[in-house]
């Protein structure tokens, strides 16, 4: 019978086989003490399995405080478990109840974190993952050899449909690839869901029958299920190629749902992170995450961005891109989302860390803030990237473009 292997780093007083063990036993056939019908063949069978611990550094002082512990040392590992996959089979939130469930309550921890997940082969073939991807979003956009180059729609809240339909012409006659909604605003009582879809659909259709190029648009749809799906019917009748879901929000069933209608491309949020991974000892790592959510079936998922705006530092978003790039399942394939605080001027760092072109790159105080405006603002970062490709630095860059010469002296101090 297949397996699932998690990876945990965890941090503990108690010895690493019997932490380890305790955590094996909470999140499978076992409890704190011996029950009837628990027998040898059910362990067997069922029970989860600690398959290697790796010692690491101790600490005098525990990661995350306990009334009930107090010890002079504190241990960390890394710690493999697996499961069988007959305790939940191919049902995601019981999957994630396993991996993540009460294990983080568990007294005998001041330290866990989910690294990473091994998924058995019959997932592939049970889940059919992104049905877009990076491909397919290249596709959908007529984008090829180059990051996509994206913006949202600022401000967050508050305009009318007229007005982001306004600021939509603005945009895709300054060649912008790819727009969104702030994940802020999904149906509100100045900018209803529906006729805000009517009014920028029709700005995008009429240029893409003058042009050829059709703008990919993110609407936020994120809403109770039924509302989503009325939603994500509004953007296909109106000729829409993509749907945004704040993933935290809606959980990995109704993401799925989505995902699993087929027609539009899934543009993953993941407004909420922080929650789940700012601390270095609780939570999820991105490289887990993500997984997760490639098997619901997300296209886009967001990475942050190199000199971000928040917390997060420069390796940790290397990491989360290179994660996206990893082979799953023999195809579940996603397109990174890079942003963030970002302008023309993280686009060489981003390259030099992570040389790919396939990857969503959005910026809006980077777009919106020019000083020539959003349409010098998108050709700013269209500039940016093929000097970056190219191997030209930031300062010959901001001499050979006058749009994204502005953009340094506006957002890089004249760097």
């Amino acid at each position: 019978m297949e397996r699932i292997y998690a990876d945990y780093f965890i941090e503990t007083p108690f010895p690493l086989e019997k932490a380890a063990a305790t955590l094996a036993g909470e999140q499978s056939s076992g409890t704190f003490v011996s029950v009837p019908g628990e027998t040898a063949e059910l362990k067997e069978r069922f029970a989860a399995r600690v398959e290697t611990i790796e010692a690491l550094e101790s600490v005098s002082r525990p990661s995350i405080p306990s009334e009930k512990l107090s010890a002079g040392s504190y241990q960390r590992a890394r710690v493999k478990v697996s499961w069988s996959i007959e305790n939940f089979r191919y049902n995601l939130p019981t999957l994630i109840s396993t991996l993540q469930g009460n294990l983080y309550e568990l007294t005998q921890f001041t330290g866990l974190k989910l690294m990473d997940i091994d998924l058995p082969a019959s997932y592939g073939e049970h889940f059919r993952g992104p049905r877009f991807g990076v491909a397919g979003c290249r596709e959908l956009t007529g984008v090829e050899d180059r990051p996509l180059i994206g913006t949202i729609i600022k401000p967050s809240i508050g305009m009318t449909p007229a007005d982001t339909a306004e600021l939509v012409k603005t945009l895709v006659e300054a060649g912008i690839d790819f727009i969104k909604d702030d994940e802020l605003l999904s149906s509100a009582a100045n900018s209803p869901f529906a006729e805000r879809v009517e009014a920028v659909m029709r700005v995008i259709n009429d240029h893409a029958d003058r042009s050829g190029k059709k703008v990919m648009y993110a609407f936020n749809v994120s809403d109770e299920l039924d509302a989503m799906l009325r939603n994500y019917e509004t953007i296909v009748a109106s000729g829409g190629t993509c749907a945004m879901v704040s993933l935290n929000s809606v959980g990995l069933a109704g993401a799925k749902k989505i995902c699993d209608q087929g027609v539009l491309a899934i543009h993953g949020h993941r407004n909420g992170w922080g929650m789940m991974n700012r601390h270095p000892l609780l939570g999820i790592e991105f490289k887990a995450y993500q997984k997760l959510w490639r098997l619901a079936g997300v296209d886009q998922i967001h990475v942050n961005g190199v000199a971000n705006k928040f917390w997060e530092s420069d390796d940790s978003v290397v990491r989360s891109m290179e994660a996206c790039s990893e082979p799953l399942l023999g195809g579940f394939s996603v397109l990174p989302v890079v942003s963030s605080g970002q302008w023309g001027g993280q686009a060489f760092e981003t390259y030099r860390r992570v040389p790919t072109v396939d990857l969503l790159y959005m910026a809006g105080g980077g777009i919106m803030g020019h000083p020539g405006g959003a349409r010098d603002g998108v050709k700013a970062l269209q500039q940016a990237w093929n000097a970056a490709v190219a191997g030209v630095s930031l300062q010959d860059a901001a001499e050979m473009y006058s749009e994204f010469g502005a953009s340094v002296e506006k957002f890089g101090g004249g760097a």
